[in-house]
């Protein structure tokens, strides 16, 4: 079939398994050498963003063997995978042909019995591992002791929030008006989206022995500006990312006999596909990536979590803390020079100014790479098989 991107509303319901491939390529062709490297490392969330990022660059910047893990929907004669089900196969595929260990499972990372497995292969093929990254975005939550179905929500809390918001396809730059949550859905985002089934892994890991020696781990979070702060941080996605502050805490503490040590990274903001759905924050990094690439300092992921792991998590320098004890690696996008032009920016932009004050193409471009759309030598009038033969993950 001929596979176009059909997007409805912050989703793309189709994925390219010949532009994936080149998306993840492009990834590792982008890496850089990484100096005192992990050897074994388990990505929690590796199918896309900051997960399939930091497999990357651990393997093919370090050299690492890596185990992944995530739920991704498979293709059939009629429909492709999703985006995800083709990275994880082009990242194996091009992992093995550098003789690197490569191998992800996809399920319900939250269960037991993923972990189970998990364990059991690294057990066999790894023996342990030295890094954890936590990097999971999911929706919904069914907790493995209770079996209660937590679904997130964004919302802001108190009140109504009256903001600015952009909707993509049509180039719209309107006012939304979002209700406030309640404390049942404040309680179940913060269920699925806060650190209790990170502290689950390190737990199993633990228990089964399969630590190495001055492990790591490390859980990504995003706090961003004041501008989106009422349906971010202050909101009930926040209540659940302050939730990894505890949770990093009391992993930290069960680390000390093999001296360990566990982190929650600040990252910058990016297209995403979690990102595409919170409202305002699409108009938020439009502004942002335009003064930033006017300012020389833009990163995109992949260098983002290059400097992350060079400079912060593996460096031999000073670690960039906050007062809460979390690596920050946002100072670029935080930066005075930069949120004021972003402030600044802010009340003019319309619907009519938008080119000239944001970056739409930009984002747009981002948005459509996620799913394979748009990489430079790929034919996207070929036919294509949606049931591309790859290295198949196990399910």
């Amino acid at each position: 079939m001929i596979i176009k991107p059909r997007i409805r509303g912050f989703i793309c319901t189709t994925a390219h398994p010949t532009g994936c491939a080149a998306h993840v390529q492009e990834q590792i062709d982008g890496t850089s050498p990484l100096a005192n490297a992990p050897r074994k490392v388990l990505v929690v969330g590796a199918s896309g963003g900051y997960g399939l990022a930091s497999r990357v660059v651990t393997a093919f910047g370090g050299g690492a063997g890596t185990l992944g893990v995530s739920f991704e929907k498979a293709p059939t004669e009629r429909k492709t995978g999703s985006a995800g089900w083709y990275n994880n196969r082009a990242f194996e595929g091009a992992a093995h042909a550098r003789g690197l260990y490569a191998r992800t499972f996809d399920g319900d990372a939250f269960s037991d019995a993923m972990k189970s497995r998990v364990v059991e292969e690294i057990r066999s093929s790894l023996g342990e591992i030295d890094l954890l990254v936590y990097s999971l975005a999911a929706p919904v939550r069914q907790h493995p002791r209770t079996g209660e179905v937590y679904r997130s929500q964004i919302k802001p809390l108190g009140q109504i929030f009256h903001v600015k918001s952009l909707n993509v396809d049509k180039a719209e730059v309107s006012e939304v008006h979002l209700e406030p949550a309640t404390a049942e859905e404040t309680a179940a985002t913060v269920a699925v989206m806060g650190g209790e089934d990170w502290e689950f892994w390190i737990e199993a890991l633990r228990e089964a022995g399969v630590l190495a020696q001055g492990f790591k781990t490390v859980a990504y979070n995003y706090i961003g500006s004041e501008l989106t702060w009422p349906i971010y941080w202050n909101a009930t996605l926040g209540k659940a990312k302050e939730d990894l502050d505890r949770a990093r805490a009391s992993i930290a503490g069960k680390l000390d006999d093999i001296e360990g040590e566990a982190h929650v990274a600040v990252l910058k903001a990016v297209v995403s596909q979690a990102s595409a759905a919170i409202p305002v924050v699409p108009l938020y990094i439009s502004v942002l990536f335009k003064v930033m690439k006017e300012a020389g300092n833009h990163e995109c992921i992949l260098e983002h979590v290059q400097r992350l792991f060079s400079q912060q998590l593996y460096g031999t320098g000073v670690r960039n803390i906050d007062d809460v004890g979390r690596i920050r690696v946002d100072d670029w996008e935080l930066s005075a020079a930069v949120q004021d032009e972003v402030k600044r920016r802010w009340p003019l932009v319309s619907t009519e100014n938008l080119e000239q004050l944001a970056d739409l193409a930009g984002y747009r471009s981002d948005f459509l790479k996620i799913f394979g759309f748009g990489l430079e030598g790929v034919d996207y009038e070929a036919d294509v098989d949606p049931l591309v033969a790859g290295i198949a993950s196990e399910s």
